[in-house]
């Protein structure tokens, strides 16, 4: 074979190369453009015109009008004294979203390191998003963690106390959305698991003085997430009244 037949050849492959990696930018573009601009615009869209799709005030919402997480406890006390009763359970605050947190849990998932503060997605509920947030680590990956959600509500309980309404979730792995296709947590059918958990741990603390079950809270009592998790609970929403200082 002569030098301009091997230069030839080689050359076709450059260009091949070059293709197959146009064809990979291209493809990639592609999923960015439709898991994170066009799917949700879609969704919310969707979600404008049909404003009964999921009416259950029981049912948080994600901030393109996917129905969420089933809210399922609840305190009643001031907000410092929740920070200090989840501190004593061992339970963290979580980061607020941002460039810095989205990359330091990236990092930290892959590489396998433990994150006690890694921020949690924004759900809605009374027009708004979460006012306080929590999580527990597992592991050594914020791949897994418990985490709760807590919304104030617009009215104190008769005492004049404020409530606190949240979800509580345990978040099994890291994967794409079944809905928008964008890089999310997957969260655990059996929500009724961690509420049990996390009122175990409120308890140890000794900062309860009284906690109690509104049974039959949820009429609904299975569903689909904003990431299309399945998510299944037994209907009662526990209560959990701080002891004042």
């Amino acid at each position: 074979m002569s030098d301009g037949e091997s230069l030839g050849g080689q050359d076709r492959k450059d260009r091949r190369s070059l293709k197959l990696w146009h064809v990979g930018v291209f493809v990639l573009a592609l999923y960015l453009l439709a898991a994170y601009l066009v799917v949700p615009f879609a969704w919310e869209r969707y979600a404008r015109r049909h404003p009964s799709f999921d009416d259950d005030p029981r049912i948080t919402t994600t901030g393109d009008g996917h129905p969420g997480d089933p809210l399922n406890v609840a305190l009643v006390g001031g907000e410092e004294e929740i920070k200090q009763v989840m501190h004593a359970a061992g339970w963290f605050p979580a980061a607020a979203l941002g460039l810095k947190s989205d990359l330091k849990i990236a990092a930290d998932t892959v590489l396998s390191r433990p994150d006690d503060e890694a921020p949690v997605s924004n759900l809605f509920l009374y027009g708004r998003k979460e006012d306080l947030a929590f999580e527990k680590p597992v592991g050594d990956s914020p791949r897994q963690r418990n985490h709760v959600r807590f919304w104030k509500e617009p009215r104190p309980d008769p005492d004049g106390q404020p409530v606190w309404i949240g979800s509580a979730t345990f978040d099994k792995g890291v994967g794409l959305s079944h809905t928008t296709g964008q890089v999310t947590h997957h969260i655990a059918a059996d929500v009724d698991t961690e509420r049990d958990r996390l009122f175990h741990d409120l308890e140890q603390t000794g900062g309860l003085s009284e906690t109690y079950i509104e049974a039959g809270f949820h009429h609904k009592l299975e569903g689909h997430n904003g990431g299309g998790d399945p998510w299944h609970t037994d209907g009662d929403l526990y209560v959990g009244v701080l002891k004042t200082p």
